[in-house]
């Protein structure tokens, strides 16, 4: 028997227990076993995102919901696609579900953990030995990567790792200089009009989320210049190019806007805990479609374009055989 979809929000009394134990305050009469075979069925997700670890603890505020259905397991390595190798950058097109950098609390965990939710930048050296044909066992040791910019979990597209500390300032400063070219394209709420937005944003916005401030001197600067491109009923495909690259930026000024991306359990409406309103998959519908910047050694300039994945395709053919486009 499919059990009832249900959400609960954690309480400061239920801070630092595990997602299991939780589950047994929430769910009356389950036992361990049961609790325990909803996480390995990937019927568990924490904050909209698959969970498969047993030891994870939450905080006041997280989400915790019970699927009736079995959730998309994570991607993993096959998934991950290199667009561009030389000796001084990677650019890999990463998929929807996949977080950039495993948080440092994560960075001891065994490898047969860290492979049943793999991180980008745990793959990254694989994938590197891969194409430059050094076998598994090869004496040779991981190559390194540097981490200069990251997108979300549950954002699909491009990102660029440094392979040597040279590389990795050079590209820092093009970033702090805001001469990378980033263009994403999102699928937002309602009827988006082409504009600017220009705010500053700080951590907690008053609920514990990021968002803008209008207190002088707080926050730092945040543009993104938004673009419609195609409308549906109730949504708008748009592309929207970042000036400047803070956390969350695109997905905080559409919602802030009153056009919040497809899927956006965090900034988006109240509801489904996985999407933002009924249609054919639960993923962020935002992906990083153009990435452009200097070569750090050479200073050629390097442009790159990443298709739409299919789960994404999958959404915007929903929107477009809609009935009231």
């Amino acid at each position: 028997m499919r059990p009832e979809p249900r959400t609960f929000v954690a309480t400061a009394d239920q801070s630092g227990l595990t997602v299991l134990a939780a589950l047994r305050q929430w769910l009356p009469g389950a036992s361990w076993s049961s609790v325990r075979k909803l996480l390995s069925d990937r019927q568990i997700a924490v904050n909209g995102s698959l969970c498969l670890d047993e030891a994870r603890r939450i905080r006041p505020g997280e989400t915790v919901t019970l699927c009736d259905s079995q959730l998309r397991p994570p991607p993993c390595k096959s998934d991950v696609r290199i667009v561009w190798l030389d000796q001084d950058v990677i650019v890999v097109d990463k998929p929807s579900g996949m977080i950039t950098l495993r948080h440092a609390s994560e960075r001891n965990w065994a490898e047969g953990k860290k492979r049943r939710q793999p991180a980008l930048d745990d793959l990254i050296p694989e994938l590197i030995a891969r194409h430059e044909g050094i076998s598994a066992g090869g004496k040779r040791r991981p190559a390194a990567i540097f981490s200069v910019h990251r997108i979300d979990r549950d954002t699909s597209g491009l990102v660029v790792f440094a392979r040597n500390a040279k590389a990795r300032d050079g590209l820092i400063g093009q970033f702090k200089k805001h001469a990378i070219e980033r263009t994403y394209l999102a699928i937002a709420g309602g009827t988006v009009a082409a504009r600017a937005h220009r705010s500053f944003l700080v951590d907690d916005r008053g609920d514990g989320k990021r968002g803008s401030t209008t207190n002088p001197g707080e926050g730092q600067l945040a543009i993104t210049h938004v673009r419609p491109l195609e409308r549906f009923d109730g949504f708008t495909l748009v592309e929207c190019r970042l000036e400047t690259g803070r956390t969350h930026q695109i997905r905080i000024h559409l919602s802030e806007a009153g056009n919040p991306v497809y899927g956006d359990i965090k900034y988006g409406p109240s509801g489904s805990p996985l999407a933002a309103s009924n249609g054919p998959s639960p993923r962020l519908a935002l992906h990083a479609s153009t990435l452009g910047f200097r070569q750090p050694t050479s200073a050629e300039l390097l442009r790159f374009d990443s298709p739409l994945p299919p789960d994404f395709l999958a959404i915007l053919d929903y929107f477009r055989r809609r009935p009231g486009k």
